[in-house]
Order: C-alpha cells, then sequence, then structure tokens
C-alpha cells in the first residue's frame, strides 16, 4: 500500500538504508533503555502520584506538582536541583535567565566554542551593546575560536582563561547553523576538567539543546557546573507545549530563580495554570521519544549518502544531538527537501514553506515544521539559511515510522524538481 506515490528507484534506497541503519538502530535502543530506567526510577523515588499532576493558579504558593517536577528532573539530570518552568518561553529564554542569574556587572564572560548560535547574540551583546544585553549590563563577553577541524582548542582556551577573570565558561553543545561537530559528553568533560585547572571557581555552563538523553550521562556528571534547555525539544517528550529547565548546582539554581520570578522570592511563586500533567509526561516520554528522533537521524544520513550526498554525521558516527546535516549544495535543492519534508508532516501539510526573514537570524531562513506544538523541533523538522554550503540541518521524529515517510518526501521533491538523479 503506498500512499504517498514514492518513486519505486526511492522505495529500494529505502530499504537499503534501512538495512543500514539496523546495526545502528539496536545500539541506541541500548541507550533508550537505560535513560528510560533511569527516567522511571526518578519518578518512583519522589513519589510522583496523581495529585501532583493539577495546577494552581495566583501566586503559586505550594505547588506540590510543580516542586516534585523540580526533583524529578534533578534526578534524572543527575544535578543537585533543577527548575522546570512552563513559563520560559523558550531555550533562549531560558539560557538568558540562567546567564542573567549567574553574571555581574564587571564579571567575564567566555564561550570555548566559538560563535553560539544566532539568537544568543543579542543577548550578549557580542557585537553590539544592545539593550537589555549582558554587555548593556556591563557584563564583558569574549569567546574562542573552534580550530580547523571544527573542534574547542584546548590551548586556546587556556590561554583565553588565563588573560584575564572568567566567572562563566559557556559551552554550546549542539552545532546550531554550522557544520562543526557537536560535542560529546566526554568531550564536555576534558574542557570542564581544563578550566577548573586554571580557574576553579569559574562556573562551567552547558547549553544542552538537542543532547538531552542522548547518551547516557549528562555534562553535570563530568564536571559541568549547570545546564539548561527547551522543553519543545528533547526533554518535552513532544507532549510539553511550551517551556524550559535549568538544572545543577543548587546555589546556582537558587541564583536563577531570583532571575526567573525576583530576589527574594525566587521559586517559591509561579502558578503552574494546569500544565503540570504534560511536563511530567513529557519528560517521561523523553527517552523514548529522543530514541526515535535518532533513529530518524541515522535513517536520514544512510539515504542521502546513498542518494550522493556528503551528510554529518556521518551513519557511523556516534551521535551527541539529534540534528543530522545534509549538505544539498545550491538553494533550489534546500528549498525542494523542506517543501517535501512539509508534505510529510501530519499538521499543515498543504502549506508550502518559503524562505523568509526570520527575527534573529542574518540571512532568510526556510522552515519544514508541520507540528502539533508550533516550533517544536523534537518534532520532524528541517530548517536552515539560505548560504552556503547550502546545508539543510534536520531533526526529530516523535514515532520513527512516520519521519521515514517524510524524509523519503524531501528526496522525492527534489526528484520531481528535477534537482536529484538515481541512476
Amino acid at each position: 500500500m503506498d500512499f504517498f506515490d514514492i518513486d519505486p528507484r526511492l522505495e529500494e534506497l529505502d530499504r537499503r538504508a534501512l538495512a543500514a541503519s539496523a546495526d545502528t538502530f539496536a545500539a541506541l535502543e541500548q541507550t533508550v533503555c537505560h535513560n528510560q530506567r533511569k527516567m522511571l526510577a526518578a519518578f518512583i523515588h519522589n513519589n510522583v502520584s496523581e495529585s501532583h499532576l493539577v495546577g494552581s493558579t495566583g501566586y503559586g504558593y505550594g505547588d506540590r506538582g510543580r516542586d516534585t517536577l523540580d526533583r524529578v528532573l534533578a534526578d534524572a539530570m543527575g544535578a543537585e536541583d533543577a527548575l522546570i518552568r512552563h513559563s520560559f518561553v523558550s531555550g533562549t529564554h531560558t539560557l538568558t535567565v540562567a546567564l542573567f542569574g549567574l553574571l555581574r556587572p564587571g564579571d567575564r564572560m567566555l564561550c570555548l566554542t566559538g560563535r553560539p548560535y544566532d539568537t544568543l547574540l543579542g543577548v550578549l551583546g557580542a557585537d553590539a551593546p544592545s539593550d537589555g544585553s549582558l554587555c548593556d549590563f556591563g557584563v564583558a563577553y569574549d569567546e574562542v575560536a573552534l580550530d580547523a577541524a571544527g573542534r574547542p582548542d584546548p590551548a586556546a582556551i587556556a590561554a583565553a582563561l588565563r588573560r584575564a577573570p572568567c566567572h562563566v565558561a559557556y559551552i554550546q553543545r549542539s552545532r546550531g547553523y554550522s557544520l562543526r561537530p557537536s560535542l560529546s559528553v566526554a568531550e564536555i568533560g576534558e574542557l570542564c576538567r581544563l578550566v577548573k585547572a586554571i580557574s576553579p571557581e569559574t562556573v562551567v555552563m552547558v547549553d544542552n539543546c538537542y543532547g538531552e538523553f542522548v547518551e547516557r550521562e549528562e555534562p553535570l556528571a563530568v564536571g559541568a557546573d549547570l545546564i539548561a534547555g527547551s522543553l519543545i525539544k528533547n526533554p518535552g517528550g513532544g507532549i510539553a507545549p511550551t517551556g524550559g529547565y535549568i538544572a545543577g548546582r543548587a546555589d546556582l539554581i537558587a541564583r536563577c530563580a531570583n532571575r526567573m520570578t525576583c530576589p527574594g522570592v525566587g521559586r517559591e511563586v509561579g502558578a503552574s495554570l494546569g500544565h503540570n500533567r504534560e511536563l511530567y509526561l513529557g519528560l517521561f516520554q523523553a527517552p523514548h521519544t529522543t530514541g526515535e528522533a535518532l533513529k530518524a537521524a541515522v535513517y536520514a544520513a544512510n539515504l542521502f549518502s546513498l542518494l550522493g550526498y556528503e551528510v554529518t554525521p556521518r551513519p557511523d558516527e556516534p551521535r551527541t544531538d539529534l540534528i543530522q546535516a545534509v549538505l544539498l549544495r545550491n538553494a533550489p535543492a534546500l528549498i525542494a527537501f523542506c517543501k517535501g519534508m512539509q508534505r510529510g508532516a501530519p499538521v499543515d501539510s498543504f502549506v508550502v514553506p518559503e524562505p523568509w526573514d526570520m527575527p534573529g537570524y542574518d540571512d532568510p531562513v526556510i522552515m519544514a515544521a508541520g507540528a502539533f506544538t508550533l516550533g517544536a523541533s523534537i518534532e520532524l523538522s528541517a530548517d536552515a539559511p539560505l548560504r552556503e554550503p547550502y546545508a539543510v540541518w534536520m531533526q526529530g521524529g516523535l514515532n520513527f515510522h512516520s519521519a521515514q515517510t517524510g524524509i523519503l518526501l524531501a528526496a522525492q521533491s527534489m526528484l520531481e524538481d528535477g534537482i536529484l538523479e538515481i541512476g
């Protein structure tokens, strides 16, 4: 039964890509099993009950569900303490709350992984001291360029740490809109040890977006002091409708809580407004959903390798986040890919994505994202700025089989537009 009239030549490549993915899928299942047991243990250890799933209103004083969810997340992440809130409007907002909680006027922040993701630049005031940025509040920002291989440069990082006091060393785990490799937990551990050897008081903060539950451990297990991320990526399990989390050392979480609401009140206020059930269920589902998205990434890497495209990570490379990049070489191929993937979305499949001037980005961006939750990149999506090398960044997939179809339709769209040739 072919519901989508996919070219028989692509169907044959689909079978070959599935066969090539089998061993990697089996290894991924072992990681999913480990992380799902860890999550189940966190729920059981904290005696989660039906009464925790209801919401609160007003100030939210004594919201047992909200407070218990913080402890569940802390256990799952290996943290002393955590904040998980629907009121964080995005990953960038969550990271901003954490940075403003940690840094004070006169402090210096050093990014160890080159230029951060586009939307964070305005927060930092990296290019100009925009109104309300960290720079505007007297926080100095510095960054260490990646080496020629796209990896953190230990010698340059050490020199930057010795050059001036550093209060926060910042690590972006995922690649963002770049082709540099994402960082493994082990690599993050090496950076943490380097920082602490030179500057023991420096707080190591990790932007953990796209990396949660991809490996068996989180960055806190290897020396990071604080991690943060978005709930419409991995840790929301495709169920959380919005939100973010911060996890790590208890004293740092207290500082972030004062910035999240206001000093002297911190985490004690903030009504959950009926969102507890979605956040609990999403967090519980997160290891499994992350595993499905990883399968989609591996499959896409195998399929587009068979079609003759360069992919990163390669199909046989260890996975450190959800993102799969495919170098499509030109703008028409990039646009056709995104249009095809949109056709395979459960929501808004009839919409034709077009490049547009998206706030926070320097180039027009095209996005394929027919999602139940707007902008949820744990659901199958693909996006890219229209600039060299015309790579598309694909991520997500609530279940593998639906994601598989969306990926095939991306290739089918390129075939129909005369961009893709199959011998």
